[in-house]
């Protein structure tokens, strides 16, 4: 765990889940006049792979609130295409259609703030 870090502990799509905070990431969200929404991306397509987004605003009101300053949503996207040295730019996303989104929802999130720029990871285990 990062030095000087806080875990939030609440819920999500209603499975246990842990926000880490490193102490800079802290100081940046109470830095801030609107909430940050943090958007863990599971990416299924010719690979997989975890990214966390963000963003400045929620304009569907998908995202649980974990506080004033922050919000997080899960969201898992397949690619429209698998050829992905034909796509220029980023490959088109989709939802992924899962019948059943608990085994993929994430257990923890991590974020950072360094330079500038906000730093998230996720994952799928006990805490780390």
């Amino acid at each position: 765990m990062m030095s000087g870090s806080v875990t939030l502990d609440c819920s999500l799509e209603g499975k246990p889940f842990h926000v880490i905070l490193s102490d800079t990431a802290q100081r940046a969200l109470a830095a801030r006049s609107t909430p940050l929404v943090a958007e863990m991306e599971l990416y299924f397509s010719c690979l997989i792979r975890l990214r966390v987004r963000f963003y400045d605003d929620d304009p569907d009101a998908s995202a649980t609130r974990i506080n004033d300053q922050l919000s997080v949503r899960f969201r898992p996207v397949v690619s429209q295409r698998c050829d992905l040295h034909e796509v220029e730019g980023k490959p088109p996303l989709a939802d992924a259609p899962l019948a059943k989104r608990a085994p993929f929802v994430p257990h923890w999130i991590r974020l950072d703030y360094r330079k500038d720029e906000w730093l998230g990871e996720f994952g799928h285990t006990a805490l780390p």
